[in-house]
């Protein structure tokens, strides 16, 4: 979580003073910045969803509907005084160039999570799991994960 320690402003409101140097502090939860940076990704054109089949279920077993904190539970935050870093898993739509999507999700969550929490953001890390391709039934979800029992032909 982060603490923000609040300013006195009486220099500049005219000389008003709370008298003990500050207004209090304020902590922002981890899951806020979670929530803030999976909006700021699923609005980014070209992602076509946010977490893994595994997340996704989870949200179906515990009852919960997809949004908000489907976002929260599919990206990953550590936050600390001043700084935050953030681990995402994205499925992208076919045809959409990877590496200049990469870029515009950083700059969206970036903008995102510093203009509503104040926090730097030092890191981004995206996992791109899978390719969408329009009209796909999502029938391959099963596979994910298994290699079929074959060698790795590239290190």
């Amino acid at each position: 979580m982060a603490d923000i320690q609040t300013q006195d402003d009486s220099s500049r409101t005219g000389g008003r003073s709370g008298g003990s140097g500050g207004r209090g502090k304020t902590t922002i939860s981890d899951n806020v910045v979670s929530t803030i940076a999976g909006i700021a990704i699923r609005e980014t054109d070209g992602v076509h969803s946010v977490g893994r089949a595994a997340s996704k279920a989870l949200g179906t077993v515990t009852g919960r509907r997809s949004g908000a904190s489907g976002a929260r539970r599919a990206v990953k935050v550590e936050v600390g005084e001043k700084q935050a870093a953030i681990d995402v898993d994205i499925e992208v739509e076919y045809g959409i160039p990877i590496h200049e999507l990469a870029e515009r999700i950083r700059t969206h969550v970036v903008d995102a999570v510093e203009t509503m929490t104040g926090l730097e953001v030092v890191e981004i890390n995206i996992v791109v799991f899978d390719v969408h391709i329009p009209g796909d039934d999502d029938s391959d979800d099963d596979d994910e994960g298994g290699s079929g029992g074959g060698t790795s032909r590239v290190q």
